[in-house]
């Protein structure tokens, strides 16, 4: 069930349900994880530190490069008779966990997440050092520029049964990049990221595929 997307036609066998619990369940139980394996790890971390940590590693973007490198389009595919999003990918690790907690427990889990996603898929120390708050880094540059960010919704639509966002990021009230997303903040961070490069400022160039 823990592939078995929404939109599969193919879901006779699941009694006509989906992903999207073990889903919901799979987020909660893998932000404890990763929050618990970050206090941990740095035992003189600060609050602060510790939540952009965990949001590098549990961020959508993130979990859909985990979700492709662990080989889950393959079981989606077989599972589903839909075209693949990559957005799918990321939801498959969740839901994935959140079945291997509904059949293990939270101590078998915990091992599972750190072994075989955290220590196999996720460099933790460049993660340190790598900053994807492009709306951040954006403002930053435009405010020692003398220019103005603002960010608006171009669209709002429905995609596989969900809705998504085209968002514009506007500088001096000129459209300079757009973005579509699930998530109307991760489509503003993606259209910052496109500003950027169209602008030519050095921001981080490693990507978060390669946490």
């Amino acid at each position: 069930m823990a592939f078995a997307h929404k939109s599969t036609i193919s879901d006779k066998a699941y009694g006509a349900q989906n992903n999207e619990r073990l889903e919901y369940l799979g987020d909660a139980v893998l932000g404890t994880i990763v929050a618990e394996y970050l206090f941990k790890k740095y035992p003189n971390g600060n609050e602060g530190f510790l939540t952009k940590m965990r949001s590098k590693i549990v961020q959508r973007k993130s979990l859909n490069t985990i979700g492709d490198k662990m080989g889950l389009d393959m079981l989606l595919s077989e599972y589903n008779n839909t075209r693949l999003s990559r957005s799918m990918l990321g939801n498959a690790v969740e839901a994935l966990v959140g079945a291997v907690y509904l059949e293990c427990g939270y101590s078998k889990t915990k091992r599972f997440v750190i072994r075989k996603i955290l220590r196999s898929y996720i460099n933790v120390h460049e993660l340190e050092h790598f900053d994807d708050n492009y709306k951040s880094q954006l403002l930053e540059w435009c405010q020692k520029n003398g220019q103005t960010v603002s960010y608006k919704v171009l669209a709002r639509y429905k995609f596989e049964k969900r809705d998504r966002f085209k968002v514009a990021v506007m500088i001096d009230g000129k459209k300079l990049a757009t973005a579509d997303d699930f998530n109307k903040k991760s489509a503003e961070q993606t259209a910052s990221e496109r500003a950027m490069h169209t602008l030519g400022i050095k921001g981080s160039k490693k990507k978060a595929a390669s946490v």
